[in-house]
């Protein structure tokens, strides 16, 4: 009886293997797990997965090279052409597979194969790929010949077993059309699809419902087979429907995107952020070149991460390139904001990919830098800090009612009225054009905030004057009355009015550098000469326009009533008035206003652009066409080749010097290369006259300077989309559909071009389905 027991004990400690998240599966085959480890009832979607994604094979600029006989042997590229649709590569641990194998080892018992089990990696000896492949009943072809059927849509049991008419399934096929054009019309906008009520008495079905429904009413053929008149279990319209719906359209927008790069280099922009639910998310943008010489960005995914540290980020990382069959060793560039976890020298994620791809150089976030220069003269300089403490006190005041605001626009719009009157002209209206404004607060982190802020508080000067002396004569809380009356002094004295105009002026300044910075196609140096550009002005405006800003400044005065500095008095410290300061007016407000801040702006632009005295800098300006190719230097550009030995060995950096001389001759005799302004267009230019094809490796360097990233303006871009796709009202949308939401909505361009027939397709691929088209 006891061994009854016993068995009975044992019988139950073994578990069936739980369900797993086929988008989690590791594309590299020597990080699979063997197919029998996973649930049974599963394993056919899982082989379903790996067909749909097809072989994983990289092609990478080096493979790794083996001893073998004495000699340095490797795997060959142009292998996957011969055997293109079963051979696998694994960056891992240098080994090949047969990915049919591997999905249909089970069914032949304990057959052993090394494209199966530990991996083919004797290099020296080719003809064991034709070997592995076999006769015509060899268990390679006779695998083969199960993923053909398994992918096959009309081969499943469950569709030989329903048969439909040709009605049927066109009548299949028109709703799962109209159910993929209401998808694709949500996703683009950044709509829910779910409604709070959906049943059929229902006022408001949601989104998806309706627009069907919408959809129905306007076609009679279609309003025939859909909703109500569709069999219950042939609807296309269940939540689990249009989450599939989503992920193929994810999916397709991702294919598009992963096509276009190719086995190409890239550069990698990362930031997180957390979303409504206090969720961490990380949201991450690759850069390259398409085949036209034009640079892309383009977000590939949003990762839930739980922990932010280097280590983790790195981990997920890793997990998402294997997931999409991208390649470390392709990464040519970073771009991530200052935070240490990302940008440390010695443990940051920057670190940790340059420990395994030291060609993966680092480049701060120009836009983020350029913040970090205004809020360190914001901070640094007792005037300008003093000046946005009162801005800021000012902001609260205003912004604290409905009624204030109100009233600040209701005085905007008379003053404007007045204006108009007087001058007896029209005024437009539109864009960007006499809009209603209001105060906004500066933000240390927003870009563009602080210049936001003081452009609006000129501009609305006479109107917040007004609104406090509002406040002032109808608020019954003393401290309100107070504080109003306080503001009122502070805004009519001559210093903030000389630091209004003068952080006006500033901020301007970097405002326009920050706009251009923050261009998807924007390149290094062209950034670079932008900043300097930037510079040069400032220091421009420090030499000789202190006379036509003080003018500036005393015309301002006048005409709103702000009591004006003589400059030729003597200058006396309201803080200690008795004291001689020895100096007049005119000195302390040039010397030790004005030139002062403009000093500190300039010395902060040399102290954080510090790239470009950095080598990498100076060696890719030599290949800048601007001036007729005036920087051109063929030492410096061979150096360049050297920092890239994954990308030009000994033998390439040989043929480039020769190149380059032919290519300076070629570009500076052929008048459509005159005038250009960038390497955007060098490289766009390159493309179009078919000159990319004789010189390949000048084209390769100009691709390896384009792909280094600027600012990481595009990941903001795809948080500013989050915002919206995961709102209030949407708080509880899941990882994976709030990332395929973001990705449709991101890159709505692409997402234009996925065609109805192959979102047909890629749906009925995923899973064995009841109906067939």
């Amino acid at each position: 009886m006891d061994r009854f027991v016993v068995r009975k004990v044992q019988s139950s400690s073994s578990k069936t293997p739980e369900y797993v998240d086929v988008n989690t599966l590791p594309r590299d085959p020597g990080e699979r797990k063997p197919l029998t480890s996973y649930n049974p009832n599963q394993r056919d979607d899982i082989r379903r997965y790996y067909l749909t994604k097809g072989p994983f094979q990289p092609r990478l600029q080096s493979f790794k090279r083996t001893i073998i006989g004495g000699e340095a042997r490797r795997f060959q590229a142009n292998w996957y052409d011969s055997f293109k649709n079963w051979l696998e590569y694994s960056e891992t641990n240098d080994r090949a597979y047969c990915l049919c194998c591997y999905l249909f080892k089970d069914y032949y018992g304990n057959h052993k194969d090394a494209f199966v089990d530990e991996g083919f990696n004797s290099w020296n000896k080719k003809e064991r790929f034709e070997r592995h492949v076999g006769q015509v009943n060899s268990i390679h072809n006779k695998s083969l010949k199960k993923c053909e059927d398994l992918i096959r849509k009309n081969q499943s049991i469950q569709s030989v077993f329903v048969k439909q008419s040709d009605k049927q399934k066109h009548e299949y096929r028109l709703r799962l059309s109209a159910s993929i054009e209401v998808a694709k019309t949500l996703l683009s906008q950044g709509l829910p699809f779910r409604g709070h009520d959906e049943s059929s008495d229902s006022l408001n079905r949601g989104n998806f419902l309706e627009i069907l429904d919408l959809m129905g009413r306007q076609s009679e053929e279609l309003g025939n087979v859909i909703l109500g008149n569709a069999p219950g279990n042939s609807k296309m319209t269940s939540p689990k429907i249009q989450l599939d719906i989503k992920h193929c359209f994810g999916e397709e927008v991702l294919k598009q995107i992963f096509e276009d790069l190719g086995d190409d280099v890239f550069s990698l922009l990362v930031d997180e952020s957390s979303d409504v639910s206090k969720k961490e998310q990380m949201a991450v943008v690759i850069r390259y070149v398409d085949k036209y010489g034009i640079v892309k960005e383009r977000f590939i995914g949003l990762v839930h991460v739980m922990d932010t540290s280097a280590l983790s980020l790195k981990s997920t990382i890793d997990d998402l390139f294997s997931r999409y069959g991208l390649s470390l060793s392709k990464l040519r560039g970073q771009g991530y904001d200052g935070a240490s976890n990302m940008a440390g020298e010695f443990n940051g994620l920057r670190a940790l990919i340059l420990k395994e791809n030291p060609s993966a150089f680092y480049v701060h976030c120009f836009a983020h830098q350029l913040q970090l220069v205004v809020v360190a003269v914001a901070k640094k300089h007792g005037g300008v800090l003093r000046f946005f403490n009162t801005v800021a006190c000012l902001t609260n005041v205003i912004c604290a009612s409905c009624k204030r605001q109100d009233k600040l626009r209701e005085s905007q719009k008379n003053k404007l009225e007045e204006k108009k009157k007087n001058l007896e002209i029209e005024f437009s209206t539109g864009t960007g054009l006499n809009q209603e404004l209001s105060l906004t607060r500066a933000g240390d982190t927003r870009w563009n905030s602080h210049y936001k802020t003081v452009s609006r508080l000129a501009t609305l000067y006479d109107s917040i004057i007004e609104v406090l002396e509002y406040v002032e004569e109808t608020s019954s809380n003393s401290t309100i009355i107070t504080q109003a009356g306080g503001l009122i002094e502070d805004l009519r004295r001559y210093d903030f009015v000389f630091y209004m105009h003068l952080l006006t002026h500033l901020l301007d300044s970097t405002n326009n550098l920050s706009q251009s910075l923050q261009r998807k196609d924007q390149d290094l140096l062209n950034a670079m000469s932008l900043v300097t550009s930037t510079k040069h002005g400032l220091e421009d405006f420090r030499l000789e326009s202190f006379p036509s800003f003080l003018e500036t400044v005393n015309s301002f005065c006048d005409t709103h009533n702000v009591q004006m500095v003589n400059m030729d008095d003597v200058y006396i410290n309201p803080r200690n008035p008795r004291k001689k300061t020895n100096m007049t007016c005119r000195h302390y407000y040039e010397y030790d206003c004005f030139n002062t801040v403009v000093d500190m702006q300039i010395q902060e632009f040399g102290n954080r652009f510090n790239e470009v005295t950095s080598e990498l800098f100076t060696c890719m300006a030599c290949l800048s066409p601007c001036d007729n190719f005036a920087s051109f230097d063929i030492p410096k550009i061979i150096r360049l080749a050297e920092m890239y030995p994954c990308d030009f060995d000994e033998e390439d950096r040989r043929r480039l010097k020769i190149e380059l001389t032919i290519y300076i001759d070629n570009l500076k005799g052929d008048i459509r290369f005159d005038n250009l302004d960038g390497l955007s267009s060098l490289a766009r230019l390159m493309v179009e006259t078919k000159k990319h094809h004789s010189f390949m490796l000048v084209y390769r360097l100009l691709k390896l300077t384009l792909v280094l990233p600027v600012a990481t303006s595009s990941v903001e871009r795809c948080f500013s989309g989050m915002k919206i796709v995961k709102s209030d009202l949407r708080n509880r949308i899941g990882d994976e559909n709030l990332n395929d939401s973001c990705i449709c909505y991101i890159e709505k361009e692409l997402l234009k071009k996925v065609t109805t027939d192959n979102m047909i397709d890629r749906f009925q691929k995923m899973k064995t389905r009841r109906e067939q088209v």
